[in-house]
């Protein structure tokens, strides 16, 4: 199988030959890899092969291993490759992603042929950012809800990210916070009767932005989970994968303000016959729902994780009390 795949990859991009490789790093579970391809004779040096492997045994690295969670994973490479193949062309340079090559089906495994970003002005990955990044990162946020406003999930997920409650029974379940818990049905409903949508990146977390070496340009990978949503899912995600939690408080009314102006900009420039204001009220008293539900997944997840502090804390007993 590999001899087809490795011609089907230089197929792509018309090489003739592929002369070494090097991974990326592997898919989360053991599902596959992501590996780098130096290539002879084509119209690219390198590209970026996503190869999933379905059938490859898997191993939850928090012990989720479980069926729903298999199902759930196979759908998110689907999803993947239906942004891909049906959607990706829409993002322009303001919200910048790889350009597809080619998906194809072997068997159970599914390649995804990409555009090396590291070769086309992207080399710079961030472990940490200051504020001027993570405007970057915002900016392409804002960029892509705009783009993608009243676009319906089709072949996506309906609801967005990966920690859409409907998709975690599991980890609600086995939540403690009893408030939480209770409320986390209305959170969700909320959320997802929103007058304004969008698709939301649904993992949109440092880690899947990459930079310019000046920092300045910004792009993004990883469409696992890209489906319908308010776009403050991504944005308090987002946020919380960058500070910890004084920072959180401290900027926020910096970051709503930068992000609803970068989005205000592109929604005149794209969707001219949107109500912003309407959006923009409706979208800032959901940014705190947006905060809550995530941490309702995060603390049955993973009870001990950094990212459950005081101010997550507070954002929840806030919207608690306002359901009340």
């Amino acid at each position: 199988m590999m001899n087809q795949i490795n011609q089907y990859i230089l197929s792509t991009v018309k090489a003739t030959s592929i002369s070494k490789t090097e991974e990326i790093q592997s898919l989360w579970s053991g599902y596959g890899s992501i590996k780098r391809y130096f290539l002879e004779g084509g119209r690219s040096a390198t590209v970026i092969v996503k190869h999933v492997q379905l059938s490859k045994v898997k191993n939850h690295p928090r012990g989720w291993n479980t069926d729903l969670s298999h199902q759930r994973k196979v759908k998110s490479y689907e999803v993947e490759t239906n942004f891909y193949q049906n959607f990706s062309q829409k993002a322009d340079e303001f919200c910048r992603i790889p350009q597809c090559f080619g998906v194809q089906h072997f068997d159970e495994d599914v390649v995804i042929v990409m555009e090396d970003l590291d070769s086309v002005g992207y080399p710079s990955r961030l472990g940490n950012a200051n504020w001027e990044q993570m405007k970057g990162c915002i900016d392409w946020l804002a960029h892509f809800h705009a783009q993608f406003l009243n676009t319906a999930p089709i072949d996506l997920w309906d609801i967005g990210t990966y920690w859409h409650l409907d998709t975690r029974p599991d980890e609600l379940d086995v939540l403690d916070d009893i408030p939480l818990k209770s409320a986390a049905k209305n959170i969700d409903d909320i959320l997802n009767n929103a007058k304004y949508k969008t698709l939301v990146h649904g993992d949109a977390k440092l880690a899947n932005f990459c930079f310019s070496e000046d920092h300045q340009s910004v792009a993004s990978v990883d469409f696992q989970y890209i489906g319908g949503g308010c776009g403050m899912k991504d944005l308090a995600y987002f946020v919380g994968s960058c500070l910890y939690e004084e920072d959180c408080e401290k900027y926020e009314k910096d970051i709503l303000q930068y992000y609803f102006d970068q989005l205000e900009s592109a929604v005149l420039k794209k969707q001219s016959d949107v109500d912003f204001e309407e959006l923009k009220e409706e979208w800032t008293r959901l940014y705190p729902i947006a905060w809550a539900d995530f941490h309702r997944f995060l603390k049955g997840w993973s009870p001990g994780h950094w990212k459950i502090n005081s101010y997550s804390e507070k954002i929840c007993r806030q919207v608690i009390a306002s359901l009340k």
